[in-house]
């Protein structure tokens, strides 16, 4: 189902015009559909109706206030990487005793903070992050709730980038080195033993990598049994992929059935980390065509968004549907979207048929997830508004960024005259 339809010439979100939203608050901007968040949630917790689980919000996908209080409400749990990530969830309604934290490069500080407010789990990717925790604990006084994050050597068939569990990547541990590093864990009275963890990649489209894992995972889960460990929870992270142009992922119900059929009478909760497949159609980001360009044959829709606020097109060769936000009369021709930015790789889509001029709206879609949380402030470029549309009522969850905005923690130097 879209959230973002055509009415008679005008492109809405939910019962909004997206060419009121650009005339109230500029380009570029995100906006954001609240019942396609809510609806992509909750067609998890319905599937999960009949299984132990905990839905925990990959805040990685898109962290802004709005967003996570939206899921907040709705009871998610949250997956973080970060303690930016943390005080985000917990400024936003989150709990922290519903939030695992995830990552590789777990800062002391980041430990000791999350600690204190309480977080679900951590998600320990290496045995030196596993004596760091300890020690944290330790001095503490407390023991530190931990899944140890299996690398199961699965191929998510997805693009390499974001691909995180074979070998060669740097998430996770080896499933070969995991039995004796949770009874290395299970040794300390520092540490609290409370599940196994396993994420293969982002925007997967098939079930077989995920059942190939999950398999994998349920072996090593029954070799702790074999030697005295026993798991409360698997997590499963994320990773259910979405449609951008022409792939076919599962649906959330296929996909949760397939998993709940393997863990029958295992007595294990389940908990899932989804960021993709809640927001990412949940999204679009506008952006207004300043020129239209001919370079010989070829021709440039030249747009005031860039890389510096959707950039996977450059980096990951994504490809997002674009349209006219208010259809016209223009003769349709080829063009490549390209934003102001001093690189070749400043593209939003190339070679696509389009019917506009010069001061058209234009809309991105699939913008919701990997857009904003991405953004920087390349060629000292502020960073876009977001809004959130709730049927017919408009809500600015980030102010755009002013040229202040830009300097505002910087200085020059003191110079003596």
């Amino acid at each position: 189902m879209s959230y973002f339809t055509r009415h008679n010439d005008d492109l809405c979100a939910e019962q909004v015009k997206l060419t009121d939203i650009a005339r109230r608050f500029g380009t570029p901007c995100y906006v954001y559909s609240k019942a396609a968040l809510s609806d992509n949630f909750l067609a998890y917790e319905n599937a999960l109706a009949a299984t132990p689980h905990l839905v925990c919000y990959a805040v990685k996908a898109n962290s802004n206030l709005g967003v996570l209080n939206v899921l907040a409400r709705l009871g998610a749990g949250f997956d973080i990487v970060s303690g930016g990530e943390l005080l985000r969830v917990l400024r936003a309604g989150g709990k922290a005793e519903k939030t695992v934290f995830s990552g590789v490069g777990k800062s002391s500080d980041e430990i000791e903070y999350a600690l204190n407010e309480g977080v679900l789990c951590f998600n320990v990717e290496s045995l030196p992050e596993l004596d760091r925790i300890e020690a944290i604990a330790k001095k503490l006084g407390v023991r530190a709730p931990i899944s140890l994050r299996v690398n199961p050597d699965v191929d998510a068939q997805t693009h390499p980038y974001i691909s995180t569990g074979l070998k060669e990547n740097k998430f996770g541990i080896s499933i070969d080195a995991a039995v004796a590093a949770y009874q290395r864990a299970a040794a300390s009275n520092h540490l609290l033993v409370k599940g196994v963890d396993c994420h293969i990649g982002s925007q997967l489209t098939e079930l077989s990598p995920f059942i190939d894992a999950l398999d994998r995972t349920l072996a090593l889960i029954d070799q702790l049994v074999d030697v005295g460990i026993e798991v409360k929870h698997l997590d499963l992270g994320g990773g259910l992929g979405v449609r951008y142009r022409n792939e076919t992922p599962p649906a959330i119900a296929n996909y949760i059935s397939a998993i709940c059929a393997r863990l029958e009478n295992r007595g294990l909760t389940l908990i899932l980390e989804p960021g993709r497949s809640i927001c990412a159609n949940a999204g679009v980001l506008l952006t207004r065509i300043e020129y239209i360009k001919e370079n010989g044959d070829k021709k440039f829709a030249v747009v005031d968004a860039a890389m510096n606020d959707m950039i996977r097109p450059a980096l990951y060769d994504a490809w997002l549907n674009i349209e006219v936000a208010h259809s016209t009369h223009v003769v349709p021709d080829i063009y490549d979207v390209v934003g102001p930015i001093c690189e070749t790789g400043d593209f939003l889509g190339k070679s696509r048929e389009l019917a506009i001029a010069s001061g058209d709206l234009l809309c991105i879609h699939g913008a919701g997830a990997y857009g904003f949380t991405m953004s920087s402030n390349y060629n000292s470029r502020p960073r876009a508004a977001e809004i959130l549309v709730d049927c017919e009522s408009v809500h600015v969850v980030r102010e755009r960024e002013t040229l202040d905005d830009l300097i505002r923690t910087e200085h020059t130097l003191s110079m003596n005259p």
